[in-house]
């Protein structure tokens, strides 16, 4: 009896640095956003001298930087960034999710693309702020000149509110995700103790909420600088912060909102050490 085996027929080796990777990437977005939370509680609440405009992502890698082997700390937030950003891409280009070639799996796959370029370009200005070359400016620069290069073309102004409308709808897909239940379809929780399995849920849960509020206000930032015709009016996430200190009760809507990006913070805890991680297409 031939007993030989086709070597077509021997099963490739399961890619563990991919997995590796994903697992890495989840630690520092959920680092990041911890921070993020942490420190837009303090500026809620004036604890600190911290301001809105240090509570975004970019003055969390300013706050890591100064603390005690800040720059330690910093190479690693961005290593860990970088690992996110390679998962997504292999997301998209390999279709490890199955998401497929029609029209909602190619959506799926260009939200995975767009999801790993703005964490690489959070990784580059986190880097370029490690090495001493200022950051590369802040969010809301890069939102701001997003929204005067997308006026100073034919349309311009279409142009940006469909920007600040797709944003939105992002936004509004994070209350989707949150509501449905979705956001735990790959966590395996059965991993997780008993006592404290329904409390972690409860913060991914309370995470995407907070996460979609962000998106909203981001996006309406967006589309009054369409209306107004004035890009100075978009923002990024530490505008988000003040747009809303700045509401009836601000302080307190903020310090609510601060807590809920903790939650999504510690959920990515979660993902990373009960999430399935697809490798292969």
């Amino acid at each position: 009896m031939d007993i030989s085996i086709s070597p077509s027929r021997i099963p490739a080796p399961r890619p563990e640095w991919v997995v590796r990777f994903a697992r890495i990437g989840l630690i520092a977005k959920g680092i990041v956003y911890c921070l993020v939370g942490a420190l837009a509680f303090m500026a809620a609440f004036e604890l600190g001298g911290q301001t809105e405009q240090g509570a975004g992502k970019t003055g969390v890698f300013q706050f890591i930087l100064e603390q005690p082997y800040g720059k330690v700390l910093l190479a690693i937030v961005v290593a860990g960034m970088l690992c996110y950003t390679l998962w997504r891409f292999i997301q998209a280009i390999r279709d490890t999710e199955e998401k497929g070639t029609d029209a909602k799996g190619i959506g799926k796959r260009i939200g995975y693309a767009f999801s790993g370029a703005v964490y690489g370009a959070l990784a580059f200005t986190a880097a370029q702020l490690l090495l001493g070359n200022g950051g590369g400016g802040n969010g809301a620069d890069s939102r701001q000149t997003l929204a005067r290069e997308l006026l100073s073309q034919p349309f311009g102004q279409w142009l940006l509110g469909a920007v600040a409308v797709g944003t939105m709808v992002m936004g509004i897909y994070q209350f989707y995700r949150a509501y449905s239940g979705k956001y735990m379809n790959k966590v395996q929780a059965q991993q997780l103790k008993p006592e404290i399995r329904t409390s972690l849920i409860r913060a991914g849960l309370v995470g995407y909420i907070a996460r979609g509020v962000v998106w909203l206000i981001i996006g309406y930032l967006l589309l009054r600088a369409a209306l107004t015709s004035n890009s100075k009016e978009a923002g990024s996430s530490s505008q988000a912060f003040q747009f809303l200190e700045e509401a009836s009760y601000g302080s307190f809507l903020l310090g609510i909102l601060a807590l809920g990006l903790i939650c999504y913070g510690v959920f990515m805890f979660v993902r990373a050490k009960c999430e399935v991680i697809n490798t292969k297409g």
